[in-house]
């Protein structure tokens, strides 16, 4: 395997060579039969147009965000500065104290405005399970979300994404999250708002269990948020997160079954290999999925590895995302 210099070198050749075949380089070649007043103009070696949109998730950046080198207010312009993307996707937790404060808000869509960058959601974790067993734990997680409901019709955002988890049996929780998705979805479509669901670990990782879930709730913004990565759906400590995977869903099936509920897509990357391919995922593969399944929204790059910085990270899963998504 080449070394990381010889891969970032290798994309920034491949950036390179979609900048200049972005700006429609063509070229006039004179053959031996053409006259002297004759040319033969061949087409543009342009590549198609992306069938989808790129945003930046900002888990991508959260390293930089929990040690204070980057704040909340100055990610929507880091994203259109430095990656050239228009598009953000906020983490609650990175401004959790700010859901109510039309100042800070009002700053931030500004921020937005002034960089010309469009907030697509909010991811909102922390704020209790939509499928927990107990109604009124359930109606409390569904209460606490109004806020960030509030918050995302404030900035301009199409949706929240919010965690399905609970504990029981599969049809108990199916059944919770039902109840729970359906409330919060009453809330939101008052406010023109999406309440979507991330495949996130436990039974929503399940595809056929979460395209049930959402398909019961029967409310046509209530959705899916698909992401390549996020399919353990047993780990060795229950819920932890820093605990080992003992049980996967397939993550091509489980994309497929919940796409055709998806109000946004999540690229999860962790490592590349020489060729600047995602090596847990084939986004060849993955993208030919999306593509078939009709999708043309957005999809948030997220990336969580550690062989690369963060934003060496988010170039390399843009790269990917060019590369396979003009198919």
């Amino acid at each position: 395997m080449n070394s990381r210099r010889e891969f970032l070198q290798t994309m920034g050749m491949a950036a390179g060579y979609g900048l200049a075949t972005n700006l429609g380089f063509g070229c006039s070649v004179k053959t031996a039969t053409d006259t002297p007043t004759e040319t033969t103009t061949t087409q543009s070696t342009a590549p198609k147009d992306l069938f989808f949109k790129i945003s930046l998730a900002e888990w991508s950046l959260h390293k930089m965000l929990k040690a204070g080198k980057l704040d909340n207010l100055d990610f929507p312009a880091k994203a259109k500065n430095d990656f050239g993307i228009s598009a953000v996707e906020y983490v609650n937790q990175f401004f959790a104290d700010h859901a109510r404060n039309n100042r800070y808000l009002t700053e931030l869509r500004t921020r937005c405005e002034d960089n010309g960058v469009t907030s697509v959601l909010i991811m909102c974790d922390n704020e209790g399970h939509m499928a927990d067993g107990h109604a009124s734990k359930r109606m409390q997680a569904v209460e606490n979300h109004y806020k960030w409901v509030e918050a995302a019709k404030f900035l301009g955002c199409h949706s929240i994404r919010v965690n399905c988890f609970g504990e029981g049996s599969r049809e108990d929780v199916a059944k919770a999250g039902t109840d729970g998705l359906r409330k919060l979805s009453e809330f939101a479509a008052e406010r023109g708002i999406g309440v979507i669901v991330e495949n996130h670990g436990g039974y929503s990782s399940d595809g056929q269990w979460l395209s049930k879930v959402i398909g019961d709730v029967a409310l046509p913004n209530c959705g899916t948020l698909p992401d390549f990565g996020n399919f353990c759906v047993k780990r060795e400590k229950g819920d932890m997160w820093d605990s080992k995977c003992v049980e996967s869903y397939d993550r091509y099936k489980g994309v497929t079954e919940i796409l055709p509920f998806a109000k946004g897509v999540s690229a999860k990357s962790y490592d590349f290999d020489e060729n600047g391919n995602c090596i847990e995922t084939d986004y060849e593969k993955m993208l030919q999925i999306v593509k078939a399944g009709g999708y043309t929204g957005y999809i948030g790059i997220e990336y969580e590895g550690s062989k690369l910085t963060e934003e060496e990270g988010i170039r390399a899963t843009k790269a990917v995302l060019e590369k396979f998504g003009r198919i």
